[in-house]
């Protein structure tokens, strides 16, 4: 790809915009020498006003989704892309959500501007592990946990049970939920199902990456190996 085209799609600007820059000396290799139109390029040399580009295409973010934030780019409520640098969203391809988190969840959300990648892990096939700590408005019964396990449950106005899932209970209104599958709400209406009600969602981690000490509305790019071992995860 030329170097112009390149730029455009990292979201720096219009290819006039970005003819602009070129022209006024603004692209440069990280020696300091002047990167003219046609000239062969990696990422890694090219600065903008003496600063690095933005991540590469084909990047898979981790981000800290904090509550109130919705995973859209029309919703009239704050997006998730207002904890994203504002070039992120002129990018072509636009790095989009693996997977949602519902406005009122908190906790680890994946993006990608990769649009394979985004299949293969959204992909129900895919039964990736996804992690949740729930606070629940009433004391969680021993028999829930059973109820979980058994692949049995159905939910509200669905016609097929709900796969089996791991509900540990680490206090009396505090437990930690395990699923592979990814309905509508799945967590709060496994709860709503056992006559509960999920007061707070949380969710650790996906495909065993876990979000770890990340900072709520914070967020990172994925090294290739974690990349590799997220597409590799069941």
């Amino acid at each position: 790809m030329k170097l112009l085209k390149y730029i455009a799609n990292l979201g720096y600007g219009s290819r006039r915009e970005v003819t602009a820059m070129l022209q006024q000396r603004r692209v440069r290799r990280r020696d300091g020498s002047i990167l003219r139109e046609g000239d062969g390029f990696s990422h890694d040399d090219v600065r903008i006003d003496d600063a690095p580009l933005d991540v590469a295409q084909g990047v898979v973010l981790m981000l800290h989704k904090p509550v109130g934030f919705v995973c859209s780019t029309t919703d009239a409520s704050r997006l998730i892309y207002e904890l994203l640098p504002g070039r992120f969203t002129a990018r072509s391809p636009i790095i989009a959500p693996i997977g949602r988190l519902d406005r009122d969840t908190s906790g680890l959300l994946l993006l990608t501007d990769d649009g394979q990648v985004n299949h293969r892990v959204s992909s129900p096939k895919a039964r990736r592990p996804k992690v949740y700590e729930a606070t629940l408005a009433s004391d969680v019964r021993a028999d829930d946990v059973k109820i979980f396990a058994s692949g049995t449950l159905m939910l509200d106005g669905e016609s097929s049970a709900l796969e089996a899932a791991i509900l540990e209970i680490v206090d009396a209104r505090h437990v930690r939920v395990t699923v592979t599958e990814g309905r509508y709400h799945q967590v709060r209406r496994m709860f709503a199902a056992v006559g509960n009600h999920v007061e707070s969602l949380h969710r650790t981690s996906i495909g065993g990456h876990q979000l770890g000490d990340l900072a709520a509305g914070a967020w990172r790019a994925l090294e290739p190996d974690e990349v590799a071992r997220l597409l590799s995860s069941v």
